[in-house]
């Protein structure tokens, strides 16, 4: 943990969408919303909330829908159409304006690709990282590179899954870190993931997400591809610049996906694939990513 930046950090909660969000926040100005993925929590954005503060930002990071100790949903609704509404929920909740940017990886870029297209109006760029756009994944998510990569979706949909990933203290959590970013320690990172998911009721809510979105009775089919595509499908229309590690252990993506998402994105937007780190990368080469980050923010 990185003590310094952590003591930079305010918390909060905000009402928005029927839920109480709990966040983390740094600084004042423009709203800078980042948002987290699967596992993990708003500290994986620990060394770029003080970056976005410097550079006269109000970052919040919300601990996502389901993730202690923001509320899990009575409804237990996970759906794409949830999940794109929570950003812009959060944007009106927090008094944001046009001037606003969306900061996501992994769930959260999902996220964000469905909260971009919806409400142009209260975002001016996005940065997302580690999930290619709903059509760009559906394109890959056959192919058996992913397939190997994408055993844990399916694990998910049994009512043992649950039993298993909770076992050893979250120890498969653990292991999908170790898998997915090759080399990086992730000890100071699970301390936070296993705050989020240690309670039943909150791993449950994780793997929600999952037994939404891939459903065996209905994934694949022309039913759902029409449902997640009215949400996640369309294109994004701000500057955007998306992030891809190489070594990335859960998705894939090719030279000629990374030029696919140029087309999902607006004018201005930009792809990097990035060598030398895997799925988390925000906490695996911070000062690099975060300079590259700050430099395509700044842009107008």
């Amino acid at each position: 943990m990185d003590e310094q930046a952590a003591s930079e950090f305010r918390r909060g909660s905000v009402r928005a969408a029927g839920l109480q969000f709990h966040y983390l926040e740094a600084g004042s100005g423009p709203l800078a919303l980042c948002l987290h993925g699967f596992p993990d929590s708003p500290w994986t954005y620990r060394h770029l909330l003080p970056r976005l503060a410097r550079a006269g930002y109000r970052a919040v990071a919300p601990f996502m829908r389901g993730y202690a100790p923001t509320g899990v949903p009575a409804d237990g609704d996970f759906s794409s159409r949830a999940l794109a509404n929570d950003p812009n929920a959060l944007h009106r909740a927090l008094g944001g304006a046009g001037d606003a940017v969306l900061i996501a990886h992994d769930w959260g870029a999902f996220a964000a690709y469905g909260a971009l297209a919806a409400e142009p109006a209260r975002w001016r760029r996005a940065v997302i990282g580690s999930v290619p756009h709903f059509r760009v994944f559906g394109a890959i998510a056959s192919r058996y590179p992913q397939l190997k990569r994408s055993f844990y979706f399916w694990l998910f949909q049994m009512d043992i899954a649950e039993r298993w990933v909770a076992a050893n203290d979250l120890a498969f959590l653990e292991q999908l870190w170790r898998d997915w970013s090759p080399g990086h320690e992730p000890a100071a990172e699970m301390a936070h993931v296993k705050a989020c998911l240690r309670d039943p009721a909150h791993l449950h809510a994780a793997l929600g997400y999952y037994r939404d979105f891939f459903a065996p009775q209905r994934f694949g089919t022309p039913a759902w591809a029409d449902e997640h595509a009215a949400v996640l499908g369309r294109p994004v229309p701000q500057p955007t610049l998306y992030l891809h590690g190489n070594d990335d252990g859960c998705i894939a993506l090719d030279a000629a996906a990374a030029e696919a998402m140029l087309g999902q994105l607006g004018p201005g937007s930009e792809v990097d694939r990035i060598d030398g780190v895997g799925h988390f990368f925000w906490v695996e080469r911070p000062d690099a990513i975060n300079d590259r980050v700050l430099r395509f923010l700044q842009t107008h």
